[in-house]
């Protein structure tokens, strides 16, 4: 039998992992050191909850919505597909024509050529709230991309998101898709379950089918 095939879709997490401007980049120090008087080493560490490829909670653009341990695991792990819309600015109903014949319930939008990972920008790839309705429209419950957001950077209405909570959906952000085709793939990119929290880092991977 044929072994499937792994990519880790997951940038690394270091202090040179850029962030969100504003928002609190990763950090770690020792709590203990291994040495004469301690067996192991333990690392405590601060960071924002947005970092790398992270899934966002309801509660990150909802007041009223659920924190990232509780929300259903389901979306996360599946079937998934890849599309390419690279070079947007922003990803519309047209840029998915023609992609979503049969498609799984979980769809990864790769929108940069390499993905930003030593460098914030600000120009990142937006989704359209018209686009978020004809994904969820074919049945989509899950919406990937690697980008920083769904929404622009300068956005105040976070009509994307808004979107999302509209139709029900799960979102993933900062993946790294640089090395993906297009195409049909299972994803496992489960949150952790922090009480509370406005999202979780994942550690996000694909699998061949």
């Amino acid at each position: 039998m044929e072994t499937a095939r792994l990519w880790d879709i997951s940038p690394t997490i270091s202090p040179a992992l850029p962030v969100w401007p504003g928002d609190t980049p990763f950090s770690a120090s020792a709590t203990w050191a291994i040495g004469p008087s301690c067996p192991v080493h333990v690392s405590k560490m601060t960071m924002t909850t947005h970092l790398g490829a992270h899934a966002d909670a309801p509660s990150h653009y909802d007041a009223a919505g659920q924190s990232i341990a509780e929300v259903g695991l389901e979306p996360y792990i599946g079937p998934c597909r890849v599309i390419h819309c690279l070079d947007n600015k922003l990803v519309d109903v047209p840029d998915l024509a023609g992609q979503l014949d049969g498609c799984p319930p979980r769809v990864l939008l790769r929108t940069y050529r390499t993905a930003p990972q030593t460098a914030w920008d600000a120009g990142f790839c937006a989704l359209s709230p018209a686009a978020i309705a004809l994904l969820a429209s074919h049945g989509v419950r899950l919406i990937g991309t690697d980008a920083a957001s769904l929404d622009p950077q300068d956005s105040k209405t976070l009509d994307a998101h808004h979107a999302v909570r509209r139709h029900g959906l799960a979102i993933l952000e900062g993946l790294v898709l640089d090395a993906i085709a297009p195409g049909d793939y299972e994803l496992v990119a489960l949150p952790l379950k922090l009480a509370g929290m406005d999202a979780s880092p994942v550690r996000a991977i694909l699998r061949s089918l």
